[in-house]
């Protein structure tokens, strides 16, 4: 057995090959990952612009107090009158500033007498213009390479007029269970004995919303030669092959024996000092990856967070950032061994600041996967060396369903 420190260490040092590179349309792109920077063309906006309206006029003249109206500028036209001393062009939000003018005064902030304005309260210089590159500059860089795209990014493209970026093709993520006793979704029940999946689809649904392409592999039974088999399709496809079960000390624990010696993957470490899941395995092959983590539920979802996601996410160029806060206890905390940890938790905010409690969590073995319903979820992290903690405290969380 490794610490979690070390496995981490191990993890992030490991070669991992990006992707292939495609181009999408740019509503297509929603949550994939640039595989381009994405530099303004052009400034944003190219010329001074009317932020609201109003009237364009000079700052000066605002001491005459009654300016004539010679003109107006809907948005959208070009500008054709360039403003004098004592005059005024009534200027519309997003409209160009005539040349000349340099402040827009709100239409509330005027009087209406027939063709002139009367002043009724003054603004200081350059009130609601945009000047040329407030958005962005030509040359700047907008976007970064491995960013995911959201919906900032979308309108931010859309106004640079790039109508296909390129994205980082989805990784492939098999997902393998592992058990005799593991009933496929829709399989009849014979025996007390026999459970159904959760695993393979718990980790589907993940790796579905963090950009992979999950391929679903469905359930194996406790034998050799059957899991041989079936990692062996997987890996046809698979950029990285997830297995549940089978990876501990059992007699009938065959996948860390299959990893090894019938398909040569070099492992990477193979047990951690983690509570729940310390029974997991991280093995590679050329470019390929096989993560092999424990058959309970809740161990199986928390190892694929911390092991998995950031294979997942280099393959796509970019970087997995867990999201992590300090919170204050509502009630006491019970450490439960002298691993590093990581306790399901409800997460509040009150006050601007974060809290956290266990109410209506279920004590048991790290199978209960029902601890991890309803929004938002986080997991209290503490280290081999932390004891029991009081109300009031203070503890690491990390946020997993934001």
């Amino acid at each position: 057995m490794i610490s979690f420190e070390e496995s981490m260490d191990i993890l992030n040092s490991l070669d991992v090959k990006e992707c292939g590179v495609e181009k999408l349309f740019l509503n297509d792109a929603l949550n994939r990952f640039l595989a381009e920077d994405i530099v303004a063309s052009t400034n944003s906006p190219q010329a001074p612009t009317a932020a609201m309206d109003g009237y364009a006029i000079r700052a000066r003249d605002q001491s005459v107090g009654r300016l004539k109206v010679v003109g107006s500028t809907p948005a959208g036209s070009g500008v054709e009158r360039e403003l004098g001393a004592k005059e005024a062009i009534k200027t519309f939000t997003g409209s160009l500033m005539p040349k000349g003018a340099d402040t827009l005064i709100p239409i509330e902030n005027v009087k209406v007498e027939g063709d002139f304005i009367q002043i009724v309260e003054p603004v200081k210089e350059g009130f609601s213009v945009r000047e040329i590159g407030e958005n962005y500059k030509k040359g700047e860089l907008l976007i970064k390479k491995g960013s995911k795209i959201s919906f900032a990014e979308i309108g931010v493209m859309a106004s640079l007029n790039v109508v296909m970026p390129k994205v980082y093709q989805k990784p492939k993520v098999a997902i393998l269970s592992t058990g005799s006793e593991v009933l496929e979704i829709g399989q009849q029940q014979r025996s007390e004995a026999q459970i159904r999946s959760s695993n393979n689809y718990t980790l589907e649904a993940i790796a579905a919303l963090h950009g992979a392409k999950p391929v679903q592999l469905g359930c194996v039974e406790d034998d050799r030669k059957s899991i041989t088999q079936a990692i062996k399709e997987g890996l046809k496809s698979a950029d990285i092959l997830v297995t549940t079960g089978g990876v501990s000390v059992g007699d009938y624990d065959f996948v860390k024996d299959v990893v090894r010696e019938e398909l040569g993957f070099e492992v990477a470490f193979k047990g951690v000092v983690i509570k729940p899941g310390q029974h997991m395995m991280v093995a590679k092959k050329d470019d390929k990856f096989i993560i092999s983590l424990p058959g309970f539920a809740y161990s199986s979802l928390v190892t694929f967070f911390i092991y998995v996601l950031p294979l997942i996410y280099k393959m796509q160029g970019s970087r997995y950032k867990p999201y992590m806060v300090y919170a204050t206890l509502k009630e006491p905390f019970v450490k439960r061994s002298r691993k590093t940890e990581f306790t399901p938790c409800n997460l509040y905010i009150e006050d601007g600041e974060f809290f956290v409690d266990f109410k209506g969590n279920k004590t048991g073995s790290s199978a209960i996967l029902t601890n991890m319903l309803g929004l938002p979820k986080g997991l209290v992290i503490t280290s081999p060396e932390e004891l029991d903690k009081e109300i009031g405290e203070k503890v690491l969380v990390w946020i997993i369903n934001y």
